[in-house]
């Protein structure tokens, strides 16, 4: 007994004292070994919003009795969307590794991924068509070594429609704004955004942009056609220069929609969409599952739960939009 309690005093002096902070749930466990954890990110290291998600991952984790520094390590890349050779690069350097199991950020870092390897498990968070992609051969059953969860259901593309409509009537042609090197999945929000535009009586502009250089000169054509509007389609390029965009918008008096919360939160008209924390929370309880012997092939694709709308009403002033009352009690977050 006093052996067993000396034992236990030494190990905790080595740590200094940390152990003694763990939660319940994250204490070791008979067998815990550590195991290794790659995260391949499509955002370059210096946009905040991937440390929120990587840190919601780790939450995730560590609720399920995975600590890191304990019994996982994790290994990251982030990587600058359109720089195909750094991704390819960072994804090689992974896969080298010889990780338990690899998260996957996005479409891009998915695909990159799959070319290095066929048999470490691979869990993608935020993916947009995995099927069309060729990443699983079914939602119900992926059949090989990557599953997870995706962005949004197609349907949306007609959702940011009828909200960019709602907010300024007047608007008579759209732009859907994407990087075909980064989106290459855009048909699959394009197809059901035409259809909306058709039913709603909107011209749609396609606006592929491959350079940030180039955002500028998108932004202002659409800006100069009266009674114009901007849809960003979901793509890491448009996320990472999301602050170049809403200023573009702003300083030409063009109303769009965004994909996501903190968009408007930093300063675009509205947003809609799906918590991508969530689903970084959500990729935790898969990785807990494979660490725990399952396999990807077995774990069906999910579609995200938790969707939410933000207004931005200081924007809306700035554009001279009036809300309608019932748009703005609809709202999960107003900013004034």
């Amino acid at each position: 007994m006093q052996f067993d309690q000396l034992k236990r005093r030494e190990f905790i002096t080595l740590l200094g004292g940390a152990a003694a902070t763990w939660p319940l749930a994250a204490r070791a466990q008979p067998g815990d070994r550590m195991r290794r954890i790659a995260v391949l990110m499509g955002y370059p290291e210096n946009d905040p919003e991937g440390h929120v998600l990587i840190a919601a991952f780790q939450e995730g984790l560590q609720q399920l009795g995975w600590t890191v520094g304990r019994n996982i390590r994790t290994d990251i890349r982030w990587t600058t969307p359109g720089d195909t050779e750094a991704l390819r690069r960072a994804a090689k350097e992974l896969v080298a590794l010889q990780p338990d199991l690899i998260l996957s950020h996005s479409t891009p870092t998915t695909a990159t991924l799959l070319q290095q390897t066929r048999s470490i498990p691979i869990i993608f968070a935020f993916v947009s068509d995995p099927l069309g992609s060729g990443f699983v051969a079914s939602f119900p059953r992926p059949g090989g070594n990557v599953t997870g969860f995706i962005v949004m259901e197609p349907t949306m593309a007609g959702k940011w429609l009828e909200l960019l409509k709602e907010v300024a009537p007047r608007v008579a042609h759209v732009a859907f704004l994407f990087n075909p090197e980064t989106a290459p999945y855009a048909e699959y929000y394009m197809k059901p955004f035409k259809a909306a535009a058709s039913s709603l009586a909107l011209e749609v502009i396609s606006a592929p942009v491959r350079d940030g250089s180039e955002l500028a000169t998108v932004i202002a054509i659409q800006a100069r056609e009266p009674n114009g509007g901007l849809v960003v389609m979901p793509d890491s390029f448009t996320d990472a220069h999301r602050a170049e965009i809403i200023l573009l918008t702003a300083r030409y008096g063009l109303p769009a929609v965004y994909p996501f919360r903190y968009w408007a939160q930093q300063g675009g008209l509205l947003s809609y969409g799906c918590e991508q924390i969530d689903n970084f929370r959500r990729a935790a309880t898969y990785a807990d599952r494979v660490l725990k012997g399952a396999k990807p092939s077995e774990l069906p694709v999910q579609a995200p739960v938790k969707f939410v709308l933000t207004i931005n009403l200081k924007t809306a002033k700035a554009l001279g939009l009036a809300v309608p009352v019932q748009l703005e009690q609809s709202a999960d977050e107003v900013i004034e």
